[in-house]
C-alpha cells in the first residue's frame, strides 16, 4: 500500500498543509529561495480546486538566530502563488483556531512558526505525537491533513508525523515527486550506466552515500572534500589540513577505514581528479596536476579543466546521473567551473538527472542554467541522501500508515 495524494482529496475540504520555507536571512530579510516557488504551486492549486488551506511550517530552531516569525514568510509565499495569505501570529492558540474557524473555501492563511510550540520539536514516535496538544488541538478543525514538507521527512517531528496519524492524510505534490525522484536510484533498474557527482563539504555523508550505492553506481566522479580525501587515501600529498583550516581531519579519521573499503571493492568505479585549482599570490585562478603536488600549501577550492572535462564526458554518456555536492566553490565564479562544465554536460544530455542538496542546486540559477533541462531538482538536504540510499523517510512512512489504516 502506497499513500493517498490530493488527487484522491474529495471537494471543498479544509486541509492543513505542512510546508518547509525554512529560508537563510540575511540582514533580517528572509532569503526568497526555491522551496518558496515549490510549495507556492501546491497552495496555488489547492486554493483554485475550491479548499480552504491553512498552512503550516517552520524557522530555524530555538536559540538560533534564524529562529523568527514567519511574517515575512507569508508575504513572499503569496507572491509566488498569486494569491492572498494571511499571516495569523498564533500556532495553536485561541487566535489560530478563530483564524482556521473564519476561513472559507478558496482561501488561505500562514499560521505561526510551528517550532515555537513546546510539542514540535521533540525527536518521538509518531504514536505519542499524535496525542500532543498541538495535534489534538489542531486537527479537529480540519478534514484532512497534506504533508508536503518533504525536506524535513526524515524528521520525527509532531507536525509531520503527527497530524497523520489523528486525521484523514494525503501527500502533497512536492513530496511526492521529490520522493519519487530522489529513491529513483535505490528502488529503480536503469540500463545504462549510472554516474554519481559526489562532492561537497560534508564528505561523511558523501562517503556514507557512496558506501550504501556502491552496488548500483557505476561511475563515482570525486571531487570536493571528499575528493581530496580519496586522492589522500591513494598515496596523493592532499586531504589534509592547512593553516587554520578545519575541514579535512576530523572527516578523515571518521572516514578512512570506508574510503580504503570503497577503493579496494570498487577500484575502477572510483573516478579522481587529475588536477585541481587554488587561488595564487595575485588572487587568480591557478591549477596543478595532482601528481604535481608534493606538499599540499594550497588550499584546492575546484576540480581543474581536465577534470571538469572527462567528468563531463562521463556524465553526458551515463542513463542516469545524481549529484551529491558541489565539485568545488562555485559561489566564487573564479572557482565555478567544475561544478558548472558538469551540470551543463548533465542538462544538456538526454539522461534521467536529479540534482539534489540546496546549496548545488543554487548553481542552476546562479549560473543560467535552466531547471527544467533537468529531470528532478531537489530542494531537500537530509531527506534527499535518506531516499538516495533507500533508508525509510518517517515523513512518508506514516502517510503510507494513513492510508492502510483507511482500508
Amino acid at each position: 500500500m502506497t499513500y493517498r495524494t490530493v488527487e484522491d482529496l474529495a471537494d471543498g475540504q479544509r486541509l492543513l498543509l505542512r510546508v518547509d520555507l525554512n529560508s537563510p536571512i540575511e540582514d533580517g530579510q528572509v532569503a526568497d529561495n526555491r522551496r518558496f516557488s515549490r510549495h507556492a504551486e501546491t497552495v496555488a492549486r489547492l486554493v483554485s480546486e475550491g479548499h480552504a488551506v491553512a498552512v503550516l511550517a517552520h524557522q530555524g530552531r530555538p536559540g538560533r538566530d534564524t529562529f523568527t516569525s514567519l511574517e515575512q514568510h507569508a508575504e513572499i509565499l503569496a507572491d509566488h502563488a498569486g494569491v492572498p495569505i494571511d499571516f495569523v501570529p498564533d500556532t495553536c492558540g485561541d487566535e489560530a483556531l478563530a483564524a482556521v474557524d473564519d476561513l472559507d473555501s478558496g482561501e488561505a492563511l500562514l499560521l505561526e512558526n510551528v517550532r515555537m510550540t513546546p510539542d514540535e520539536l521533540p525527536e518521538k514516535e509518531p504514536e505519542e505525537h499524535a496525542r500532543s496538544e498541538l495535534v489534538q488541538t489542531l486537527a479537529p478543525e480540519f478534514d484532512a491533513y497534506v504533508g508536503d514538507a518533504y525536506s524535513v521527512a526524515h524528521r520525527r517531528h509532531a507536525s509531520i508525523v503527527g497530524f497523520p496519524l489523528a486525521m484523514d492524510a494525503y501527500a502533497g505534490p512536492v513530496m511526492v515527486t521529490e520522493y519519487e525522484a530522489n529513491s529513483s536510484i535505490a528502488n529503480r533498474d536503469f540500463d545504462g550506466e549510472v554516474t554519481m557527482v559526489a562532492g561537497g563539504k560534508k564528505a561523511t555523508d558523501v562517503i556514507g552515500v557512496m558506501t550504501a550505492l556502491q552496488d548500483k553506481v557505476d561511475n563515482f566522479l570525486l571531487g570536493g572534500i571528499a575528493g581530496e580525501l580519496f586522492l589522500r587515501a591513494v598515496g596523493y600529498e592532499v586531504g589534509m589540513d592547512i593553516g587554520d583550516m578545519d575541514l579535512y581531519e576530523d572527516q578523515w579519521e571518521a572516514n578512512r577505514d570506508r574510503i580504503r573499503q570503497l577503493i579496494q571493492a570498487h577500484p575502477s568505479e572510483l573516478v579522481y581528479p587529475t588536477d585541481l585549482a587554488y587561488e595564487d599570490e595575485n588572487g587568480e585562478r591557478a591549477e596543478v596536476t595532482v601528481a604535481d603536488v608534493k606538499d599540499k600549501n594550497h588550499d584546492y577550492l575546484d576540480v581543474g579543466s581536465d577534470t571538469a572535462s572527462q567528468y563531463a564526458d562521463i556524465a553526458a554518456n551515463s542513463e542516469a546521473v545524481f549529484v551529491k555536492g558541489a565539485l568545488g566553490v562555485f559561489e566564487d565564479e573564479r572557482f565555478a567551473n567544475g561544478t558548472v562544465t558538469v551540470l551543463e554536460a548533465i542538462g544538456n544530455c538526454d539522461c534521467f538527472s536529479v540534482v539534489g542538496g540546496g546549496d548545488t542546486s543554487r548553481a542552476i540559477e546562479m549560473y543560467g542554467m535552466r531547471e527544467e533541462d533537468y529531470s528532478h531538482v531537489s530542494i531537500a538536504g537530509g531527506a534527499y541522501i535518506r531516499a538516495l540510499t533507500g533508508e525509510s523517510l518517517p515523513g512518508i512512512e506514516v502517510l503510507k500508515q494513513a492510508a492502510e489504516a483507511e482500508h
